[in-house]
């Protein structure tokens, strides 16, 4: 289990194909309108770039810097070349998070690790349930019936506002302080 985890954890677990990203990009407004602050820790299987090609910020990192930020008065990001090294645990991907501004952490990918986690589920893929596997699996979303009836909740993968309310309540999430007491001003 995560030992530093300092607010609320949720991973989505699920297969390749099965729409990890299509349902955070779903609850993500529905969490951003109850005033929640989100950040979204996602696991790449393979190198990215976050910058484009021919832009001052890509030409700079490519030229040997180890760390680029870059700045604007909208956003910063800071990429941060790593070598050929080891996959990264998620436990050290969090302790980069500003956890002073955030009142959850939703992660995608990252399924081999302990930590709570909803299971999307598609029968129509074949693939097997993770959560006979993985004890720190809190519920299941599908859009079918199970061919096993869990112990743990089960959630419409069709319906995001039920699993949006499953995980505010869940991780008793209420409206932060900071949004009730800029609504009572």
């Amino acid at each position: 289990m995560l030992n530093r985890a300092q607010i609320p954890i949720l991973g989505i677990a699920a297969y390749s194909g099965t729409g990890k990203t299509t349902l955070l990009r779903k609850i993500l407004p529905q969490l951003r309108a109850q005033g929640l602050r989100v950040a979204v820790v996602k696991h790449a299987h393979h190198s990215f770039d976050t910058d484009v090609p021919g832009k001052d910020s890509y030409e700079l990192r490519k030229a040997g810097a180890t760390q680029m930020l870059v700045a604007s008065r909208h956003r910063w990001a800071l990429v941060t070349e790593t070598g050929d090294g080891s996959e990264p645990r998620l436990e050290e991907l969090l302790d980069r998070l500003d956890h002073k501004n955030l009142d959850l952490i939703l992660v995608e990918g990252f399924k081999a690790e302990a930590f709570p986690k909803l299971e999307l589920h598609r029968p129509s893929l074949g693939h097997p349930l993770l959560c006979t596997l993985d004890r720190s699996i809190v519920a299941i979303a599908t859009d079918a019936p199970l061919p096993i009836k869990p112990s743990i909740p089960v959630l419409d993968l069709n319906r995001p506002e039920q699993i949006t309310d499953f995980i505010v309540r869940t991780l008793a999430l209420g409206r932060p302080a900071s949004a009730a007491t800029a609504a009572s001003t």
